[in-house]
């Protein structure tokens, strides 16, 4: 399990699905695989893939605001606000300093209703499940962030824009309230995720280049020390037995108590990961690289 541990930056083609794109890594690390964010069958670009032991640590990456390039076509509106959907309705383009003079109410701290066509459940059923059977679906809204709404360009109704948004939020509904805000309707027609935390696209691999996926693994604790909310500890097999049978060390209370970064790495002094901590509820998360009493010092 230990060996198998990684944290990998794949390139997600349009096409498919998120999880259709994790197959090859499954075939080619560990079929125990789970990603960060998944990503719209039409959406391309990054995704964070965790490994192995290394998936239990999903709850440091889930947070993590996401910086997106979008297409958005103004003047038509789809029912499931992408190119997958059906037209629903159409109206004028509006002209781009109309759309320069609505995008600041998008900035910031913003309530946002969710696409009718998501994975978002309701009452334990997906909400697209329940918009494909014909039943009308209620979409609580919900508090997001939008950071930064940059235009790039606007031809004949479509504008291109680098948004950075925090974590829930959906760029599909960001289109089409934009557009409503100003006299239109839109959809997102294009969308491309460049990075993740602090993780970029540029970075990222094929999941199909078997070579390159496995070149990549060794950055695994290089792209865990970038993560502002984990410290790192080297520490005595002894401890690390201690944090496997649910006992934090005493040693590390004070960091708990001042309230220092949420997470810990525990290493062995052989320099190996052997451990990931809540540092705030004193709990083991997950065991990387399993290790044996006869090694303890």
């Amino acid at each position: 399990m230990g060996k198998n541990a990684s944290i990998l930056l794949i390139q997600k083609p349009s096409g498919i699905t998120s999880f259709i794109a994790l197959n090859d890594i499954k075939r080619t690390v560990d079929p125990k695989v789970g990603h960060a964010g998944t990503l719209d069958k039409f959406a391309q670009g990054l995704l964070v893939v965790l490994t192995g032991s290394m998936t239990k640590l999903n709850v440091l990456f889930s947070t993590m605001d996401k910086s997106y390039r979008a297409h958005i076509q103004f003047g038509v509106e789809t029912d499931t606000l992408d190119p997958e959907g059906e037209i629903v309705a159409q109206a004028l383009q509006p002209s781009l300093s109309r759309i320069e003079q609505e995008i600041p109410a998008f900035l910031g701290d913003i309530e946002q209703e969710p696409p009718l066509y998501s994975a978002l459940h309701i009452q334990g059923k997906r909400a697209s499940d329940i918009a494909r059977s014909g039943k009308i679906v209620a979409m609580k809204s919900r508090p997001v962030t939008v950071y930064r709404f940059e235009v790039v360009d606007y031809t004949d109704g479509l504008l291109i824009a680098d948004i950075h948004v925090s974590k829930g939020t959906y760029i599909r509904s960001l289109a089409r309230d934009l557009a409503l805000s100003c006299g239109s309707r839109g959809y997102l027609k294009n969308l491309v995720r460049t990075s993740i935390g602090p993780f970029s696209l540029d970075e990222a691999v094929q999941a199909k280049d078997t070579k390159a996926v496995l070149d990549s693994m060794k950055h695994t604790e290089q792209y865990l020390k970038r993560l502002n909310t984990i410290s790192l500890h080297e520490v005595s097999n002894h401890h690390l037995f201690s944090l496997a049978n649910g006992t934090f060390p005493k040693k590390y209370e004070t960091i708990r108590r001042e309230g220092h970064e949420q997470y810990g790495a525990f290493y062995s002094r052989d320099g190996i990961l052997r451990a990931v901590a809540d540092m705030q509820s004193s709990r083991l998360i997950a065991q990387i690289h399993p290790y044996s009493r006869e090694v303890e010092s």
